[in-house]
């Protein structure tokens, strides 16, 4: 690996958004240009709570895929108060539904028909242990009387370490996370624990986003903590611990939806994810581990083959647009007019 060129084992994004419909055109070439494959959330309008609608979805994004393209698309169910174990059933025996989403109700971008009380998923979650499909997890409570910045914490104290004690066996993801306790936390967990890190929490803590005016373009949820937990977060992914391991929970909303009285919470990175994690390790002298970061720790953990096509990135400095049409709208992607330092070679 020279200083200037870094080639790398194509890369898979295990948490992804890509909105639906129109939209597609956009969000899916943006993604599919350098990830192999990727995790799709099932947070739609209506939620995506059966293997038919998965499927039905599915089709979608791989009609959006440029000719040429070999991006895979992997499903997800939303999990719900009522998710009958039949459908878990019907997941397990789908070779391209990996997992199921918990989204605790009224937490983040349309999780209103999410979860209400964990108590209520134990039969969903006892057939998952038992088919092996993985839960993965957006780790906070959704309780007023906790902090927006310690909500990530009490999830772990209050919901995953007793879930971890009730269902030995089932294997979960703690997605997207943001703080030193969740990075702690699988780190010293078992193997059957792992967890996603982004671009922009590796990049920015809650002083870019709040600091000399509000920049909505940079909220999200779990929200921007503290400058000491994204230098945590850098300290885990770049580790070489195979529990953690790239999502970039890309999540883009109509420039109109971000700029309001009541922003929507997403960061959109797809266009130059890579490129944005490749930053990262260089600066923390680490290039040598972006690799199995982004490109084996995902795939050894959900007990799929690694990838074998290749690609390469080079140093060349790029701006990324400032904005991307967006179905009838438009998208503005994180670092809109900035100079990026890494870029895809043969990208355009």
């Amino acid at each position: 690996m020279s200083s200037d060129r870094i080639s790398l084992t194509r890369p898979d994004d295990w948490h992804l958004h890509l909105r639906d419909h129109a939209t597609l055109a956009t969000t899916v070439p943006h993604t599919a240009r350098c990830f192999r494959r990727a995790i799709v959330m099932p947070n739609l309008k209506p939620p995506v709570t059966t293997v038919t609608a998965a499927g039905e979805y599915r089709d979608r994004i791989l009609a959006a895929i440029p000719p040429g393209g070999s991006f895979e698309p992997l499903m997800t169910l939303y999990l719900t108060d009522n998710l009958a174990p039949v459908e878990i059933d019907r997941a397990a025996a789908t070779s391209w539904l990996a997992a199921v989403k918990y989204y605790p109700a009224g937490a983040t971008t349309n999780s209103e028909s999410g979860v209400t009380a964990i108590e209520k998923t134990w039969p969903v979650l006892e057939r998952m242990q038992e088919l092996d499909l993985p839960l993965l997890m957006h780790g906070e409570v959704n309780h007023r009387d906790v902090d927006i910045f310690d909500r990530e914490a009490v999830f772990i104290d209050q919901v995953l370490q007793p879930l971890i004690r009730r269902f030995p066996g089932l294997r979960m993801v703690l997605e997207h996370i943001t703080t030193r306790e969740a990075a702690e936390f699988v780190a010293q967990a078992d193997a059957r624990i792992g967890a996603t890190i982004t671009a922009h929490h590796l990049l920015y803590h809650r002083g870019h986003m709040l600091a000399g005016g509000i920049r909505p373009h940079l909220y999200c949820l779990p929200i921007l903590k503290r400058d000491v937990h994204r230098e945590a977060l850098r300290a885990a992914a770049t580790s070489g611990n195979p529990r953690f391991f790239l999502g970039t929970d890309s999540a883009p909303h109509p420039v109109g939806e971000k700029e309001s009285a009541c922003g929507c919470a997403g960061v959109y990175t797809a266009p130059a994810a890579l490129e944005l994690y490749a930053e990262v390790f260089e600066e923390e002298q680490a290039l040598d581990r972006l690799e199995a970061f982004a490109a084996f720790h995902g795939p050894d953990f959900y007990g799929l083959e690694r990838n074998i096509s290749r690609l390469e990135l080079v140093r060349n400095d790029w701006t990324i647009p400032g904005r991307y049409h967006f179905g009838a709208a438009e998208v503005i992607p994180v670092r809109a007019g900035e100079t990026v330092r890494w870029k895809l070679a043969g990208g355009a």
